[in-house]
């Protein structure tokens, strides 16, 4: 990308520079691997030390930690919430797609609006309302009568089912399913019978699902993704199931059919959350959490066992498998105990 002053930065991202404001830096790395072109934060100062051999023309620090820096510097309250905006200036991540492709497959009834791209081998169907300066990835499908809104951005190989709605500043990385059928079967005598998924899909505005995730459409009601909200990789979002506003959830969780979790709830990686409950807002589930009972009080949430050498795992096992007995044992001593007490 083009180089940028430390003076221009320093007025977009609400900072003070200390030193020479016309340097300018072309690209954001960290404190060990910069170089004189680059810019780097420092976020804990645990790390004072690497500044005294760190090559980097400037450096994104608090006040506290402007004395033990040698180059020059943006002031800042906190350093890696300006690390983020930062990265955001000098991001050089290419539009999934410019312009709309010869080989794109679009419907003579598709709403476009000013300044839409659609990559190679897309295909979007009849009925598709596209919003101002969408993207459409190369090898995206955009089923019937799906609404899409400004400046959302499908990378390749986004599959949208038919009537989903997804809002306005939404990006959806590779892979990602919206909208495929949930889990809905009867049985009729040992054999199982479809139930067709007749809800669909609602995503609010700024939200970010990661690749090969899976939001499934509702039964009969919606799936419905609140605003603000971030998804990472290979989660599995079940039919139905609603996410309040804000909440981020991590890598490989599942979720259920017909969960609710509130707002501002973090979900650790590869938690497991069951169905037809609720989870109230400002909730953190840690990583590998297993849920299986609503939960009524914010907090944090934990479930699991540690990682432990071989030899201790297996001493808790034996622990574990026999608990019922310990119990069976703990509770005939306090019997005993307190016989004896009264007599």
């Amino acid at each position: 990308m083009a180089s940028i002053s430390l003076a221009d930065l320093a007025r977009q991202l609400d900072a003070t520079v200390h030193g020479d404001g016309s340097i300018a830096v072309s690209g954001i790395a960290s404190m060990k691997s910069a170089e004189s072109s680059h810019i780097t934060f420092l976020a804990n100062s645990r790390y004072r030390e690497q500044l005294s051999q760190c090559k980097a023309a400037a450096v994104v620090l608090t006040e506290a930690d402007l004395e033990f820096c040698h180059s020059a510097a943006l002031v800042v309250k906190d350093p890696y919430l300006t690390y983020a905006k930062l990265a955001q200036v000098l991001d050089t991540t290419p539009s999934p797609a410019e312009n709309i492709a010869p080989s794109a497959v679009i419907a003579d009834d598709v709403s476009l609006g000013s300044n839409v791209a659609v990559g190679a081998n897309a295909v979007i169907e009849s009925g598709v309302t596209l919003g101002d300066y969408v993207v459409i990835g190369p090898g995206c499908f955009v089923g019937k009568n799906t609404t899409i809104g400004a400046h959302t951005r499908l990378w390749a190989n986004v599959s949208v089912y038919h009537e989903i709605e997804i809002g306005s500043h939404c990006l959806i990385q590779s892979g990602t399913v919206i909208g495929a059928d949930g889990f809905g079967y009867a049985n009729e005598r040992g054999n199982w019978i479809k139930i067709p998924q007749l809800g669909t899909v609602v995503i609010g505005d700024r939200v970010e699902i990661g690749a090969c995730t899976t939001i499934d459409r509702g039964a009969l009601d919606n799936t419905q993704i609140g605003n603000g909200v971030i998804i990472d990789n290979q989660c599995q979002i079940a039919h139905n199931v609603i996410i309040g506003d804000n909440t981020a959830v991590a890598g490989g969780v599942i979720m259920a059919g017909s969960l609710k979790i509130g707002r501002y709830c973090m979900i650790g990686g590869a938690s497991v959350i069951n169905g037809h409950m609720e989870i109230c807002d400002k909730v953190t589930v840690t990583g590998m959490g297993m849920v299986m009972r609503p939960i009524t009080e914010p907090g944090v949430y934990s479930s699991g066992i540690p990682l432990q050498s071989n030899k201790q795992w297996r001493k808790t096992a034996a622990l574990v498998m026999n608990i019922n007995e310990i119990n069976k044992r703990l509770k005939m001593l306090e019997r005993q105990a307190n016989s004896k007490s009264d007599t």
